[in-house]
């Protein structure tokens, strides 16, 4: 019984962000509903700028904590209605607030059995301890994890909460800039009269920032190789 209320948190959450994908909640973020009231949108943000960053923050934190499998489609959405800067400041922030909750949860449902963890598990934990920055920064780097497993996965290495928070910042932060670019490409492609669909990514305004975020994910790859080749 203790084991089972000690995952009732993590499971709240990931039941939350069932619900919110499987509803459709989240489908009025989407490019082709935005384009619809981008008008609407932009006037909202115009009348109360703090509310709508505050809002735009929390929801990237929703999505973020109940691991959301669409949380793509609400950073895009912040490139495209508050621009690159703002909209990656305000994702940062976001994703940062949404998982520490999510961490939080999970490091209290892995911490909370009485025995012993088999020995694979303590060995694994051990050899991330070795290197705690080095890992870390290498899973938050890479945009082809998933953000809410590499959280979940941290809990699970028992990593640092200092070193959780400031990764989790650096990272999802460099992320966010490409991300937020592309939704930001797209509304400059819109605004300029282009009809939205698949040749809007073909523009080199939002296809150079797909690219990057691509290439993103080769880097910590390349410098691990670079390290191991220097020893």
């Amino acid at each position: 019984m203790r084991r089972l209320r000690a995952l009732i948190p993590l499971l709240l959450l990931i039941g939350i962000g069932i619900a919110l994908w499987a509803t459709g909640a989240l489908d009025r973020f989407r490019p082709e509903q935005l384009v619809a009231q981008q008008h609407e949108w932009q006037q909202s943000i115009a009348a109360h700028p703090l509310l709508a960053w505050c809002i735009y923050a929390g929801l990237v934190a929703l999505v973020i904590a109940t691991c959301v499998p669409a949380s793509w489609v609400v950073i895009l959405a912040g490139g495209m209605l508050f621009g690159i800067l703002h909209a990656t400041l305000l994702t940062a922030v976001g994703e940062v607030l949404g998982s520490l909750v999510l961490f939080l949860a999970a490091g209290h449902a892995f911490g909370s059995g009485e025995r012993p963890p088999p020995k694979l598990v303590e060995r694994v934990r051990r050899g991330y301890l070795e290197h705690p920055v080095s890992y870390t920064l290498f899973l938050r780097l890479v945009p082809v994890l998933p953000f809410g497993g590499v959280t979940v996965a941290l809990a699970w290495l028992r990593c640092p909460l200092w070193l959780f928070a400031v990764s989790t910042f650096v990272g999802g932060g460099v992320m966010a800039i490409f991300e937020t670019a592309i939704g930001a490409g797209l509304a400059r492609s819109i605004g300029a009269g282009e009809p939205f669909g698949p040749h809007l990514f073909l523009q080199p305004r939002v296809l150079v920032p797909v690219v990057a975020l691509a290439a993103l994910a080769l880097v910590p790859i390349a410098i691990r190789k670079l390290r191991a080749r220097r020893a």
